[in-house]
């Protein structure tokens, strides 16, 4: 473990062709290596595009197992660049139970474990319950060969308690790896505050629990039922420090990739000027299991 590593997050389109996504995917991969990324996390559900718009039986052919072709693609990836790498998955588990994982993949080729998205969406053209069986694994952090992270999945950033388990397992950043955009019917009167609450959100946690949050979306719009608009996906995937304080931050529509600089030092510098992990009143939180407190 050293006091600094380097993170990246992938920001990118995707085609209705898994094996094409995959093949692209792992180039910008290998580029993220040469640009000097230790750890590099990829957009939720990378390897298609997002398929939760409809109800359909057939696309639960999309899930693969793990070990299965995306795990056997970026072991080899990560072993050969010498990086860590943050995979979302759609996974098929067994017959008839399907989740929406991260698999976590040190710089050596192994698999150090799996994360299973926890909170589980149902909104219009965000059909997920459908697909997805709620995680029973927790909220997890791994120890990389770079430092100890955690990742958590789109819906679940939305929720302090996610982030707050995944810190206090020594996680110094958390990735988020999204799939998150507009209807395109609402994107003039509520796409700018709802792109506003997104990133604040996620900084919030950084603040909260004194880490690094890296959020990794995609872009484009993407219509699979012609009957339907669509979502346009706004990108903006962003790396902010302890502080909440962006250090780097993409564009909404183009291929990129966002790199930054951890550093434990500075995570201690400001855990000891904002103690909020020291000051929690644990003893007093029982309220929060309850669903409501009438």
């Amino acid at each position: 473990m050293k006091n600094k590593f380097t993170i990246a997050g992938i920001q990118l389109s995707f085609s209705a062709k898994p094996e094409e996504n995959e093949k692209k995917t792992l180039n910008w991969v290998k580029k993220a290596a040469k640009k000097g990324a230790q750890i590099i996390c990829l957009p939720e559900l990378y390897r298609t595009q997002y398929f939760c718009q409809k109800e359909d039986f057939s696309l639960f052919d999309l899930a693969e197992t793990i070990p299965g072709p995306s795990t056997k693609t970026f072991q080899k990836a990560a072993k050969e660049n010498k990086v860590a790498i943050v995979l979302p998955i759609f996974e098929k588990r067994a017959a008839g139970v399907y989740h929406n994982s991260v698999v976590m993949i040190d710089a050596d080729g192994s698999i150090l474990g799996i994360y299973r998205k926890m909170h589980i969406p149902d909104d219009p053209a965000f059909y997920e319950k459908y697909y997805f069986t709620p995680g029973d694994l927790g909220f997890k952090a791994f120890k990389t060969k770079f430092g100890k992270v955690g990742s958590l999945i789109c819906w679940d950033q939305w929720y302090p308690e996610g982030a707050r388990i995944t810190a206090l397992q020594g996680a110094s950043v958390l990735f988020y790896p999204t799939a998150i955009g507009w209807h395109p019917a609402e994107k003039e009167r509520y796409g700018k505050a709802q792109q506003e609450s997104w990133i604040t959100i996620q900084r919030a946690h950084a603040i909260a629990n004194g880490v690094y949050v890296c959020s990794v979306n995609r872009i484009g719009l993407e219509q699979p039922v012609k009957e339907q608009a669509g979502i346009e996906f706004w990108g903006n995937s962003f790396i902010c420090d302890p502080q909440g304080v962006v250090i780097a931050e993409a564009s909404s529509d183009k291929e990129e990739i966002i790199l930054a600089e951890v550093d434990l030092k500075h995570l201690e510098t400001i855990r000891r000027n904002w103690p909020f992990l020291r000051d929690r009143r644990i003893d007093a939180y029982s309220d929060i299991t309850k669903r409501f407190l009438d």
